[in-house]
């Protein structure tokens, strides 16, 4: 039995699609955010020492990092979601992968984190700013005219770049300056797994 160690409102919920869409059996270890500091709760540094989610559970082992969980899942349950190792594409799909939780999420945490600082971040918004917009728009130009990354059907890829996809959508101008990430974010979530992956998040977490 596949377990996940789920955190509410994070990363972990690309894990959750993922899994609703290889149709594969798993349960759900919920986890819930502190109301006051927004941070993980500490029993998750009782199952991995960085106490981050998500993790997967899977034959005995404990497995942590999105794109590792992401990349053992579909090269076991749906090899179809990764380009054939000899192809241009597996390229592609190994740089965004690491891109997604990498480059991507770099200005995304900054961001995150010097928000909460108030004036005294002030002078860093513009360049976090900046960056987000490279990265937002180094995204766009990469969707394909089918609406996917690398593939023109579901890929690992579209499952890692779906959260940096969906963060960009949450400025009230998103959609007008990254309308491929729009069209991108729109398909995913209208997917029946993606609805119900939100349905299971919610339920325990």
């Amino acid at each position: 039995m596949i377990k996940l160690h789920h955190l509410n409102r994070s990363r972990s919920h690309r894990i959750l699609w993922l899994l609703e869409e290889i149709k594969q059996p798993y349960d759900v270890i919920p986890y819930k955010r502190d109301a006051q500091t927004n941070l993980a709760p500490p029993e998750l540094k009782l199952v991995h020492p960085l106490g981050k989610s998500p993790m997967l559970e899977i034959d005995d082992m404990l497995v942590a990092e999105s794109a590792a969980i992401t990349e053992v899942l579909c090269s076991r349950f749906a090899p179809q979601m990764i380009p054939d190792r000899d192809s241009a594409a597996y390229i592609q799909h190994l740089e965004l992968m690491h891109f997604a939780e990498g480059s991507a999420m770099t200005p995304i945490l900054l961001n995150l984190y010097v928000g909460r600082l108030g004036e005294a971040g002030a002078p860093l918004h513009p360049r976090i700013t900046d960056e987000l917009h490279s990265h937002f728009s180094y995204m766009n130009s990469l969707v394909r005219p089918s609406g996917h990354f690398v593939q023109d059907s579901l890929s690992a890829a579209d499952i890692m770049l779906s959260f940096p996809a969906e963060i960009a959508m949450r400025g009230g101008d998103g959609a007008a300056k990254y309308p491929a990430l729009a069209g991108f974010v729109e398909m995913i979530q209208a997917r029946p797994a993606y609805g119900r992956a939100t349905e299971r998040g919610t339920t325990n977490g």
